[in-house]
């Protein structure tokens, strides 16, 4: 939100004292005056004026977690343990999966408060990278590399995948590289070929890759570092 509309909506400030306050500089973002009125006010920013808190902001919360095979990616479901079961965090129930992956998939997962973070990590139009350790059941041909460039056809969605590029590691191990996430989408591919996947595990999303030192079940905070990645 913006910050004048942010200010507006308090019900001490008309519209005109909020251009005069921005004016007179005497407003602060997150320790940072500002004057601009298109200046961004999110949930969690510190907001104040005259020296007076008017938002405190609650804590961005971000973490990587070595997602197991045979865990739900959800918040909650009446069967299966769900990933967040594996976090023992206070009020964990307002965090949510940032890119989701299957039941039996393991592997880097993103889980978060932040929805703008996790908004830009997974909308196709960012292209953010998805780079897994694919195992299968029969023979992967050089042929595989072609068509994974060339794209699939999906006719439930009646669309073609973005190009994917297919590093061949072994007689039936790939390293794959792709910028969607359809449902299922790496089965599918490989189901063109007849060619069923025994093992996918998520090494990379972006820049961030899965801490090795992670068990799988374990998690961690990211790192400033890490978070500006995104």
């Amino acid at each position: 939100m913006r910050v004048d509309r942010f200010l507006s909506n308090l019900p001490r400030f008309n519209r005109q004292q909020v251009r005069l306050l921005l004016i007179e500089r005497r407003v602060r973002v997150d320790g940072e005056i500002v004057s601009d009125p298109h200046h961004n006010v999110r949930e969690f920013s510190r907001v104040e004026c005259n020296g007076e808190v008017l938002q405190e902001g609650r804590p961005a919360r971000y973490f990587m977690l070595h997602k197991p095979m045979g865990c739900v990616s959800a918040t909650t479901d009446p069967q299966h343990p769900t990933v967040l079961d594996l976090f023992a965090e206070p009020d964990k129930s307002e965090l949510h999966i940032a890119g989701r992956l299957d039941f039996n998939t393991s592997g880097l997962m993103l889980i978060t408060n932040d929805g703008q973070w996790s908004r830009r990590l997974t909308q196709p139009q960012t292209k953010i990278a998805k780079i897994y350790y694919v195992e299968t059941e029969q023979l992967i041909g050089p042929e595989y590399v072609e068509k994974f460039l060339e794209g699939f056809y999906f006719a439930f969605e009646d669309l073609t995948t973005q190009p994917a590029e297919l590093t061949i590691l072994g007689p039936r191990e790939a390293r794959l590289s792709i910028v969607e996430g359809r449902y299922h989408q790496v089965k599918r591919m490989f189901g063109f070929f007849n060619n069923k996947v025994l093992r996918l595990h998520r090494e990379q999303m972006g820049a961030l890759v899965l801490d090795n030192t992670l068990a799988p079940g374990e998690y961690r905070p990211l790192t400033a570092e890490e978070i500006q990645q995104i």
